[in-house]
């Protein structure tokens, strides 16, 4: 698979990021929006998995989950930290979410955890118009949105919360929660995420 610019510097520090994202629970992450997550067994896609952390804890509460990753490296990291979860790993990524799509399959959860950042403002509507049409009825997609300085290596915007509600709302998304938090589960000092959950 070509490469994509939104995963630039992941194959080189895949061990790294790894290790970071590990260190850090599934419920930590998520527990903030927890309560909008349909109950098992939901057909979940985590798009932008990693290394399989948050895809692996749902497996074992019962989900059915398919987790996008498109960095080989990561993949195989995944394969290490979590080989017995049953996780449906598919080497696609977003705007176009072009196998996901073709499978013809609907989500009860999708979920974006720090991935949004990595698009271009115009990958962002057909990215948004593409996981809205993921989305079953009543169907939830989950999001954390990271603010604050961009590594000079790293292919990652700041973008504004207004604009991506706004896109998700032209899409046929509510909003039914968004909160800003200042603590940064890496501790890192001058990054803060946002989370917002919609509904089909």
């Amino acid at each position: 698979m070509v490469e994509i610019a939104g995963s630039k510097g992941y194959a080189e520090k895949a061990q790294r990021f790894a290790a970071d994202y590990e260190s850090v629970t599934f419920e930590k992450v998520h527990n903030p929006v927890r309560g909008f997550y349909p109950g098992a067994p939901a057909k979940v896609l985590d798009i932008g998995a990693g290394t399989g952390r948050d895809a692996a804890a749902l497996a074992a509460l019962g989900y059915q989950v398919d987790a996008v990753e498109p960095t080989a490296a990561m993949r195989e990291q995944g394969d290490l930290h979590h080989a017995d979860a049953a996780i449906n790993w598919i080497a696609d990524s977003l705007p176009q979410l072009t196998l996901v799509r073709a499978s013809g399959k609907q989500y009860d959860l999708i979920l974006l955890t720090a991935v949004w950042m990595h698009l271009q403002e115009q990958e962002r509507l057909p990215a948004m118009q593409h996981c809205a049409g993921l989305l079953g009825r009543n169907g939830i997609m989950s999001m954390s949105l990271r603010h604050g300085p961009v590594p000079a290596e790293r292919h990652m915007f700041d973008i504004p919360d207004a604009e991506t509600i706004a896109l998700a709302r032209t899409c046929g998304l509510q909003l039914l929660y968004k909160k800003s938090y200042k603590n940064d589960t890496l501790g890192r000092n001058d990054i803060s995420w946002s989370y917002a959950v919609f509904r089909k």
